[in-house]
């Protein structure tokens, strides 16, 4: 009972992390940065974060809690492997999304791409995210791999996904660095403090303070889902699973 009440309560702050990154993503980029558009301009730019951190961030990160909750335990796991999927191929899709915003707007401001750190390391995240998808869909969700093979593959599918996510953190913070070095050039400097370094900087604490709490749920032992821990190695995949 006091692991349930535990896991609830970390469940809990992980979902007030959820909500306070996207506001203040969101508040920076519509209220500071001048809202939204699709047309070449810097508010077509304005997507790229709103969107990566809705989708290689938020939605990856509750998704792959999602079968740690206590309530989907002793349920037929079908609908849990659907919704996990799905949250996935969503945060995916947010997230190529968000690259094209980038993209399109470097190439008619004639900016160069992928030249920092920062582009580097989000790349290569939504990269092997989208790979992740990919065989994880093959091997666990659809009748194609035998199950040795599944069994083998489960812990390197969630070593992966935590190695995502930790890139997928890295590249968040370093990009709001960037972008604040980038915007503060004139009036206000960065090192003055202003109060949309204020912001920008309380989003990247919130995003490692997120990421801090998502590798805690799946590091604990006691909220793994019991027919998913190791000593359980056999994996029924989706379409053998829906009579359970």
């Amino acid at each position: 009972m006091a692991s349930v009440l535990s896991f609830y309560l970390s469940y809990l702050l992980l979902l007030s992390l959820s909500v306070c990154v996207l506001v203040c993503v969101s508040v920076w980029s519509s209220y500071w940065r001048g809202g939204f558009a699709w047309d070449g301009s810097a508010l077509q730019f304005n997507w790229h974060p709103v969107l990566m951190v809705s989708g290689l961030l938020l939605l990856y990160g509750n998704g792959a809690v999602l079968y740690r909750v206590p309530l989907t335990w002793g349920q037929n796991k079908l609908p849990w492997k659907l919704l996990h999927a799905g949250l996935m191929l969503l945060a995916l899709i947010f997230s190529i999304v968000g690259l094209c915003a980038v993209f399109d707007f470097h190439n008619k401001n004639k900016t160069p791409n992928l030249y920092s750190l920062h582009s580097w390391i989000g790349i290569a995240a939504t990269a092997l995210f989208a790979l992740q998808w990919v065989f994880g869909a093959g091997v666990f969700l659809l009748p194609c791999a035998p199950p040795s093979l599944r069994g083998l593959l489960k812990p390197l599918h969630v070593w992966m996904g935590g190695g995502i996510l930790g890139l997928s953190v890295a590249a968040c913070i370093s990009g709001i660095n960037e972008k604040l070095f980038f915007v503060l050039k004139a009036g206000p400097s960065y090192s003055d403090l202003p109060s949309e370094a204020v912001l920008g900087n309380s989003l990247g604490v919130l995003i490692v303070a997120f990421g801090l709490v998502v590798m805690r749920i799946l590091s604990n032992q006691n909220w793994q889902r019991p027919d998913s821990r190791p000593e359980d190695l056999v994996y029924t995949p989706l379409l053998q699973e829906e009579n359970e």
